[in-house]
């Protein structure tokens, strides 16, 4: 039976699992106008708490996953890589060729979730943590019965909370050293930044802020101006100045090969894991 389209203007999205991410999502659907929260459903079992969030937005949340599956077109697993097998088992008998299914399980592959789910309609994604405030970078992957109009779909759903990326399943620990694992990059190097202006003799609050909207300036020119990096790093360093003194140092202490190195290293483990 071949996969009957999702109809763009109706259909309805649930999540299996209602983590943090599952709520970065849904909120993201429902403020940018994807989709109406009349169109979204979830359901929680030990935690009630976690159903707050998305009744607050306007979304059901249900007892059981049975009951998401059945009012929904679109399905996304966004439970723990450790349990989504049990969880996709356990619903298998719900999940016809009718249903579009999205993994954003970090390390589970395609193959896997097709042989347990029982056909091929799914949808991998890997997003990462800045998706909760609407600035995510996703990449996914088709499985093999999940149409173009399948990934267009899925696209603007993640399109919700940041840019979106389609490549190969192949390149996902290497995605998941980069923008998966990224983040905390960044977050190291903005505090590293901000000890330095308070070493050089600023106020922490005012080093702390400094750093966060140069981090966030700086990403916004790579990204807006189409200009590279290095050209980008031109621009700002002047003969015999200040900004060159700085990079001379960064380049002393192997900056760029450190970084390469954290990618490379976290490829590694995540290939690592997802063999286990």
């Amino acid at each position: 039976m071949e996969a009957v389209p999702i109809q763009s203007e109706n259909f309805k999205l649930g999540f299996i699992g209602a983590g943090k991410m599952a709520e970065s999502i849904a909120r993201g659907v429902v403020q940018s106008g994807v989709l109406p929260p009349q169109r979204i459903s979830t359901a929680i079992h030990s935690n009630p708490s976690r159903g707050t969030p998305f009744q607050s937005l306007g979304i059901s949340v249900y007892s059981h996953n049975t009951d998401v599956v059945d009012a929904s077109d679109v399905i996304i697993f966004s439970v723990k890589p450790q349990v989504v097998k049990n969880v996709v088992l356990q619903l298998r008998p719900l999940l016809s060729k009718k249903k579009l299914l999205v993994s954003i399980a970090a390390g589970v592959k395609l193959q896997d979730l097709e042989e347990w789910a029982g056909h091929g309609r799914f949808i991998r994604v890997m997003p990462n943590t800045p998706s909760a405030v609407g600035m995510g970078a996703s990449v996914m992957s088709l499985g093999g019965a999940a149409t173009e109009q399948d990934g267009e779909l899925v696209g603007k759903l993640f399109g919700a909370v940041g840019k979106t990326w389609k490549a190969d399943e192949k390149l996902f620990d290497a995605v998941t050293g980069l923008s998966g694992s990224g983040p905390a990059y960044i977050y190291l190097a903005i505090e590293a930044l901000a000890d330095g202006g308070v070493t050089a003799g600023l106020p922490r609050e005012l080093a702390l802020g400094l750093a966060s909207q140069t981090v966030l300036g700086a990403a916004a020119m790579a990204v807006q101006s189409g200009k590279h990096p290095g050209q980008l790093k031109d621009d700002v360093t002047s003969p015999g100045g200040t900004t060159i003194a700085g990079i001379h140092e960064l380049e002393k202490n192997g900056f760029r090969g450190t970084l390469m190195n954290a990618v490379v290293a976290a490829a590694k483990r995540s290939q690592e894991l997802s063999r286990k």
